[in-house]
């Protein structure tokens, strides 16, 4: 039986979605202009009249931001409520400087929760039912993220938080976890230990996985091993947080929850709008949130709209493609560009090969090259690995094959690239 958290929104249709994102987008716009010295001087700038702006045929108007908008802004300039309306905040990690900050009123974290609820129920999971939340409960939004949209979906919630993965999987035993939700590589880690202390997850049915890029192959060796359904969560920090999208069991795209973003799709150098089906970066405008609602921001995340047509599951908001990388991620060698993404769907195409690897970019004066090192089960060997990258990449890239175990693990986010220079002898993680 088909259930959604509110079904009326779910299946608007697309005159009425158009109609609503219309009136939230005037609202959104006016809020930020009254309440935001920051956002009134870049409507300002850009020419726009928030008094006569006209919703979606006004949207190009406005000016793009970016996670540099949000750092030169911290901790608090972008916010458009005073401090003491502040019930929370999220934020990156800040690996790459000043970190990014989302503050929340009540008013968001009830949105978050509706947001992530309707991921929750999409995904079949049912009031009652043991929901084990894996990310972290702390400054990055996944824990908390999870956590108010099971609250919001009637789980019954074990926060484990990250780590101690033999600790994970006795509490999925013991309390029957049926819906598990974590960061994708994690769930390879959980697959391994369960191999090692032959046992399984009986109970667990569904696993929600984001936070890093979700290749098709990888996502089939998640249901192989695991026996569940996995599915591809979007969402990120300027955004509000993971939940903004998912795929649904017909895993035929991201439904983008447009009742509360307006999501487009731009060329990244122009920003002028693709078509649909088209390929280029990201970009959304929160149209519900009251702190810190961002207009037009630019994600980095590469992907497509797939269609604007009713699901059969039901849905009728807007499907993305999975997102196949960071713009910013982009690799160039021996005059070839791609993503480490497709890499990875390159490898777990050789029978064999297993879901960790390392991608190693080593510049020599300028000149970079390319080394995949991956662990692979006993008569996969390196020429068949360097045939199927030639294949799909263009070019054959050094490597070696490891053992099983062999390649170093990590509890939360894989460390998949690493950059090496000459005379250097330990590569210098990229932090992808």
């Amino acid at each position: 039986m088909i259930r959604y958290l509110n079904e009326e929104l779910e299946t608007l249709s697309r005159a009425q979605i158009t109609e609503l994102q219309n009136k939230r987008l005037k609202e959104i716009i006016a809020h930020t202009a009254k309440n935001s010295p920051w956002s009134a001087a870049r409507y300002k700038a850009a020419g726009v009249d928030p008094a006569n702006f006209r919703g979606l045929a006004d949207l190009h108007k406005l000016p793009f931001c970016s996670k540099k908008d949000f750092r030169d802004q911290y901790p608090l300039g972008m916010s458009c409520v005073p401090r003491n309306k502040l019930a929370e905040m999220h934020m990156s990690s800040g690996s790459t400087g000043t970190p990014v900050v989302m503050p929340y009123t009540i008013a968001d974290l009830k949105q978050w929760a509706r947001c992530m609820g309707r991921c929750y129920v999409m995904a079949g999971a049912n009031p009652g039912d043991t929901c084990q939340i894996t990310p972290g409960f702390g400054l990055f939004n996944g824990g908390f993220g999870c956590y108010h949209g099971a609250r919001e979906a009637g789980l019954f919630v074990v926060p484990t938080g990250a780590g101690n993965t033999v600790r994970q999987i006795k509490l999925a035993h013991d309390f029957q976890t049926r819906v598990m939700v974590a960061v994708v590589s994690y769930s390879i880690r959980i697959m391994e230990i369960l191999a090692e202390t032959n046992q399984s997850l009986p109970d667990l049915k569904i696993g929600i996985f984001g936070a890093e890029s979700f290749s098709p192959g990888m996502k089939k060796r998640i249901r192989d091993g695991l026996g569940i359904d996995a599915f591809d969560i979007y969402g990120m920090t300027e955004t509000g947080g993971i939940g903004s999208g998912m795929d649904c069991p017909a895993h035929e795209g991201i439904h983008m929850w447009e009742d509360e973003y307006i999501v487009e799709v731009v060329d990244h150098d122009t920003g002028e709008p693709v078509p649909d089906g088209e390929f280029g970066e990201i970009v959304v405008t929160s149209i519900t949130r009251e702190a810190l609602p961002v207009i037009r921001f630019k994600t980095g995340d590469r992907g497509r709209i797939l269609t604007r047509e009713k699901c059969v599951c039901g849905r009728t908001h807007l499907r993305l493609d999975t997102i196949s990388g960071r713009l910013d991620d982009m690799l160039i060698i021996s005059g070839v560009n791609f993503f480490p993404n497709q890499v990875e769907q390159s490898l777990l195409k050789v029978p064999g090969v297993l879901p960790n690897y390392q991608i190693i970019i080593r510049d020599n004066h300028g000149i970079k090259s390319l080394r995949v090192n991956v662990e692979a089960e006993p008569g996969v060997t390196g020429f068949m690995v360097e045939k199927q990258l030639k294949e799909d990449l263009g070019f054959s890239p050094e490597g070696d094959i490891y053992k099983p175990g062999e390649l170093p693990r990590t509890e939360g986010k894989a460390k998949r690239i690493f950059y090496e220079t000459v005379g250097e002898d330990t590569p210098n993680e990229g932090g992808k």
